[in-house]
């Protein structure tokens, strides 16, 4: 049965980034429990200031699921990032995406039956975009983590019992990957990708933002 642990994902590479905290304190511009939930069980120090509604939409026609997370991502942090003095700010979005079409967090029930019906039996994608942006700074990175995953074909049964369980609630794509369903399988990626944060991704990107000011300050 699949399954992550929220604390399963130590801080090993990210050991520069652990120890410039106190310096560059991480402010997580999201209100998702399990992007909290990842970051704490990684073991980083953060505050949470939530990006205003307006920083959260927006949807273009013909952008692809990458470009999307990415540029929600940006406008997240940047929204925190214009109202706070010092820090570094994370910012997130996360999608699914099948067939062609992108999932994101279900309206309602019925969505997430829809949405359900559509995965079922298929290969999909789950991207997030994480945006760091220095806080008083225009200085920012922006990358993109891809996970391909598979659904197991479900019964109406079986979605109805799913739906019933309220799981599909706040979730891209009407699924929690951590829910531990034995009908989802990651086919390449990080299975950190699929709750909400791609931790690899948050390490490489917090080394390199901090070796960039280790380089700067020498100068």
């Amino acid at each position: 049965m699949p399954s992550i642990s929220l604390e399963e994902e130590p801080t090993t590479s990210g050991s520069i980034s652990m120890s410039h905290n106190a310096n560059f304190p991480i402010i997580l511009a999201s209100q998702s429990p399990r992007r909290r939930e990842l970051l704490a069980g990684a073991g980083y120090r953060f505050i949470i200031t939530p990006p205003a509604e307006s920083a959260e939409s927006g949807v273009y026609r013909g952008e692809s699921s990458k470009a999307m997370v990415a540029r929600l991502a940006r406008q997240k942090a940047f929204d925190v990032a214009r109202r706070t003095d010092n820090g570094i700010v994370l910012g997130c979005d996360t999608v699914a995406e099948c067939s062609g079409e992108i999932l994101g967090k279900p309206r309602d029930m019925e969505h997430a039956r829809y949405m359900l019906r559509l995965l079922q039996g298929k290969q999909h994608r789950v991207s997030s975009g994480l945006c760091l942006w220095e806080a008083g700074t225009s200085r920012h990175a922006v990358e993109v983590a891809v996970t391909r995953l598979i659904m197991e074909p479900l019964t109406d049964e079986r979605i109805d019992d799913y739906l019933a369980s309220g799981q599909w609630q706040g979730k891209a794509g009407a699924f929690g990957y951590q829910d531990g369903h034995d009908w989802l399988r990651i086919l390449e990626g990080s299975a950190s990708n699929v709750v909400g944060l791609p931790l690899e991704l948050l390490r490489e990107m917090l080394d390199r933002m901090f070796r960039h000011h280790r380089c700067g300050a020498r100068r």
